[in-house]
């Protein structure tokens, strides 16, 4: 829990914790043969080093292990010192792999790991709740992962990279859709490490510098999100929801205005998805919001952030332990209370089905 500006207090979800094996030898003692002796990318395999550095300051932990692969010095750095009540976690893996067999079994031990050491620690484990990554190149092998997880009490929702080689609207991906709407996880897109056979990331080619890259990458989600739309994903499913977790609501209003516009004398040409798009977003569409994203602490960010209906789509997350991750205190002044409760903790509470004690939800 922590306390705003205005002398309020609010839980908090962390909706965006990245965690990581210590070393790659750690990741190949949760790998079996053939695959533990093939080679793949190691985390920091990108086109596209930060300047100054990928994580932010102290977050390496005692053992100078990988940020963000202790669990305890997790919970500290969350728990403690930022106020966080939950965290949804999310294993940082390797990208798309040339060998989808490959792709699939670096998956598995990303998700054996959380489990083992992180849902199931003794300490901690009931502050944390899991996402499973699964491999959109092996759609066998991510049904097979699902169903292997997919009743796990911790476990909230299923990761797949945004660097897809094909749009997620196309009816290849939709067992897994359907798969991931029966069991009621929402699936998670997030911006990959490890690069494997990523594409650019536009459909132009490589940007130049690294905040060129940073300021475009994002646009892949509208590609998805407008693909799926198109193509009647959320007809044909109508509970499953996606959560677009890296940020990116910035971008959501004047995209769906744009697609409204020209969707909507065209609907003839789409009858199985007869609305327009923008009312394909309620209930089926959420934003995990980046520190970067919006205009900031401005006079009118209450007004932008109930635009296309943002505050019942965006939910707070840290993106801890990257040099980006951001804190509550630089949350903008200007918004309601009730949209302010939405960002913090309602909205992830909802979405995931995360309790709450009533005492903390009423302060």
């Amino acid at each position: 829990m922590i306390e705003h500006a205005d002398g309020t207090r609010t839980p908090v979800i962390d909706a965006s914790v990245h965690i990581f094996f210590p070393s790659t030898r750690d990741l190949r003692e949760f790998l079996r043969e053939p695959f533990k002796s093939r080679g793949f990318p190691d985390y920091e395999m990108d086109w596209y080093g930060t300047p100054g550095g990928e994580y932010a300051p102290g977050t390496r932990g005692p053992n100078r292990g990988y940020p963000g692969s202790d669990p305890d010095f997790v919970a500290q750095q969350l728990f403690s010192e930022r106020g966080v009540d939950v965290a949804v976690l999310h294993p940082m893996g390797r990208g798309i792999m040339p060998d989808r067999h490959l792709g699939s079994a670096l998956c598995a031990a990303h998700n054996e790991m959380m489990v083992s050491r992180w849902l199931e620690s003794s300490e901690f484990g009931d502050r944390f709740r899991g996402t499973i990554r699964v491999n959109p190149d092996d759609i066998a092998g991510a049904l097979r992962e699902l169903d292997k997880y997919k009743d796990h009490p911790q476990v909230v929702q299923i990761g797949v990279p945004l660097q897809s080689r094909e749009l997620y609207g196309k009816p290849q991906f939709w067992p897994l859709w359907e798969a991931a709407a029966e069991a009621n996880l929402p699936v998670a897109v997030h911006i990959e490490t490890g690069e494997g056979v990523a594409f650019p990331p536009t459909p132009s080619g490589h940007t130049r510098t690294y905040e060129q890259y940073l300021g475009f990458m994002s646009l892949n989600y509208l590609y998805h999100l407008m693909n799926m739309i198109a193509e009647g994903v959320f007809e044909r499913f109508p509970t499953v929801k996606f959560v677009w977790a890296d940020g990116a609501a910035d971008f959501v209003t004047p995209f769906i205005w744009r697609m409204d516009t020209f969707g909507r004398p065209h609907l003839e040409q789409t009858p199985w998805a007869p609305r327009i798009p923008s009312d394909y977003l309620p209930g089926h569409v959420y934003f995990v919001a980046g520190g970067l994203d919006g205009p900031g602490d401005v006079e009118f960010a209450d007004q932008w952030f109930s635009f296309t209906g943002k505050e019942n789509m965006v939910m707070f997350g840290s993106s801890y332990p990257h040099w980006h991750s951001w804190d509550l205190s630089t949350l903008p002044s200007a918004l309601t209370a009730e949209q302010r409760e939405k960002l913090c903790w309602r909205n992830a509470a909802e979405l995931y089905g995360i309790d709450i004690p009533a005492e903390l939800a009423t302060q």
